[in-house]
């Protein structure tokens, strides 16, 4: 087994301390998009649990979606629903809160606590794959994982 970047061995320092033993793969290829991903594993995109960090406006403090690889983000009407206003994430407020780069997001071992949206269409699948910390590695996990190991609030978020 190839060495996990540090980034990487973090994700997998914390699953295990959360009692997970989901193992995490490297990839021959950067998984950085949802279709990236799904071509390197050979899933449905719909299996890819990508992670998009926006900022909140008033607070400047992160909000992390994790959505189905194939559902575009409807940030307008999850800032209404969340009664806040929303704005994008640039690369150094995503690496600052989370300690991960673009693309490598996971769901879980951030920096500083990020509140959490996780896309109701990811309990469609049995098994999903999640960014683990670099663009080239993931974890499978469930969507009932995903949903203990983040905190997260299920919600509709296209």
């Amino acid at each position: 087994m190839q060495k996990l970047t540090e980034s990487s061995q973090l994700v997998q320092d914390k699953l295990q301390q959360l009692g997970y033993d989901n193992e995490i793969v490297q990839l021959a290829d950067s998984a950085r998009t949802a279709q990236e991903a799904a071509d390197a594993l050979g899933c449905e995109i719909a299996q890819i649990a990508k992670s998009i960090i926006f900022r909140v406006k008033t607070t400047n403090e992160p909000l992390l979606i994790v959505a189905s690889g194939v559902n575009r983000i409807n940030e307008k009407a999850i800032a209404k629903q969340l009664g806040v206003k929303l704005g994008k994430a640039d690369a150094t407020f995503v690496r600052e809160k989370t300690g991960f780069v673009i693309g490598g997001v996971p769901p879980l071992g951030h920096q500083t606590l990020v509140r959490t949206l996780i896309d109701e269409d990811l309990f469609l699948h049995e098994t999903i794959w999640a960014a683990a910390g670099h663009p080239k590695t993931v974890f499978r996990l469930t969507p009932a994982q995903l949903k203990e190991m983040t905190g997260g609030q299920v919600a509709s978020v296209k």
